[in-house]
């Protein structure tokens, strides 16, 4: 077994034997990746954020400052740092900086409030926090002082501020609970050696939640994730001359890594973190940094569409739009390939490592009407009734699933294991789901009582 952040469920024996000799988990870490494409593509654009344009080289530097300044303030490998930042480039530089010095970082919405962000530092019991000091109005900085002061975890909260803007907390002080607050844009110090890291250790996590329910926290390993993104990117032939536009949350499993963000970087491409997801900016990004590939959720595609006749924008760049976070009509479907020029895909994901996709040389009534087919050869899905029964093809039942960049639990959440696994390692993922004669999913539903996936 391999031998995870303590409170994380292994992976058995027997599979990390088989994913390793498949080719699948090969000892990379995703820094490893940053690191390596920063000497291969030093010069190109790797970032673009409204004016600002960071080159691998610029971007491998900035990590390493970075990296670098968390030290200095104290950061430790192991640690955990709750990461609540838009999609500006210093949340791709903080999580692979936080990366850099072994803490591990966890990926927090910007919609959570001090609930859900107190809950996910008591169980990650996690020491600091990286955010702006406000988001739409909501001071982020005094909800992480207060739950400073009433738990013994968080004592370091970062701020950051967007150019032009200023902290009313100031820089380098310290609250009557002792906890430290300094400016993200301080950290900023002479790299040090590159910490020696094993693939096999948990990366950062992700955050699971349903209807009521407390978020969890989804621990993803460098070998799981490493493999999904190169898997994700090889499937939609991702290549140096790909410019990927980020709609959807950074902090997302879809925009980050399917293959998103750091497919997008794996490939030398360059990755537009999109100020406003609005449709109008979003159509006029893609015109001017000429986006090849993008992912939506369906109502964003339907915006897209709605607005194009006005739009008149020139989208003739645009080679693939992926689509998942929920069902997507036949009728919108359809217009997505003539309307906007482009293929699309169809994704259905969770946060807990599950991923079908439509295949680009699928045929066209498969990418309509279908959710695709797992990403690994070596993913194992089953279709069950409520007794856990196996069903033929084209009967609907709930959609389990397994396999090399899907976890085998929670962190530190063993009631919600046991009723979110089953006891062979299957996730059970709450997706009402048929599957076709040709092995294609179909993603009908939720199921209302079990877990909700994310």
């Amino acid at each position: 077994m391999t031998s995870l952040l303590d409170g994380c469920t292994p992976w058995p024996a027997d599979l990390v034997d088989r994913y390793r000799a498949a080719g699948h988990w090969r000892g990379d870490t995703l820094d490893d990746l940053l690191r390596d494409r920063s000497l291969r593509y030093g010069p190109r654009t790797a970032l673009v954020h409204g004016g600002t344009r960071l080159t691998y080289a610029n971007l491998n530097r900035r990590v390493d400052r970075t990296a670098a300044g968390f030290r200095l303030r104290g950061l430790r490998p192991g640690q955990r740092v709750i990461v609540q930042l838009p999609n500006v480039p210093e949340f791709v530089i903080t999580v692979f900086a936080l990366m850099r010095v072994g803490a591990i970082p966890v990926f927090c919405p910007m919609t959570y409030r001090a609930a859900e962000v107190s809950h996910l530092v008591r169980v990650g019991q996690a020491v600091g926090h990286v955010a702006p000091r406000a988001h739409q109005g909501f001071d982020l900085t005094a909800m992480a002082a207060d739950i400073a002061a009433h738990g013994p975890f968080l004592r370091r909260v970062f701020t950051f501020e967007a150019p032009g803007e200023s902290s009313p907390y100031g820089g380098f002080t310290v609250d009557p609970a002792g906890c430290h607050y300094y400016p993200l844009g301080s950290l900023d110090s002479p790299p040090e050696r590159p910490l020696a890291q094993s693939a096999d250790q948990v990366a950062f996590f992700l955050t699971s939640g349903g209807t009521g329910a407390e978020p969890a926290l989804v621990p993803r390993t460098h070998d799981d994730y490493t493999y999904q993104v190169r898997a994700a990117a090889e499937m939609v032939s991702l290549t140096e001359d790909d410019v990927y536009l980020a709609v959807l949350p950074a902090a997302s499993d879809f925009a980050f890594g399917c293959p998103g963000i750091v497919g997008t970087l794996s490939a030398g491409g360059a990755v537009v973190l999109a100020e406003d997801p609005g449709a109008a900016a979003c159509l006029a990004a893609v015109e001017r940094e000429r986006v090849t590939v993008t992912s939506l959720e369906p109502s964003a595609v339907r915006r897209w569409l709605d607005l194009l006749p006005t739009s008149r924008a020139d989208l003739s760049s645009l080679r693939l739009v992926q689509i998942g976070g929920g069902p997507l009509d036949r009728e919108t479907a359809e217009r997505v390939g003539p309307e906007l020029g482009c293929r699309l895909q169809q994704v259905f994901g969770t946060a807990e490592g599950v991923l079908t996709l439509t295949r680009p040389a699928d045929a066209d009534g498969t990418v309509l009407g279908t959710q695709g087919r797992p990403l690994s050869p070596d993913d194992e899905i089953r279709v069950v009734d409520a007794a856990g029964q196996d069903l033929p093809d084209g009967e609907p039942g709930e959609l389990l699933a397994r396999g090399p960049h899907i976890p085998r639990g929670y962190y530190r959440a063993p009631d919600r294991d046991a009723r979110s696994f089953t006891p062979d390692g299957y996730f059970r993922t709450g997706a009402l789901t048929r599957r076709t004669p040709d092995g294609d999913l179909v993603v009908i539903g939720h199921l209302t009582d079990v877990p909700s996936a994310s």
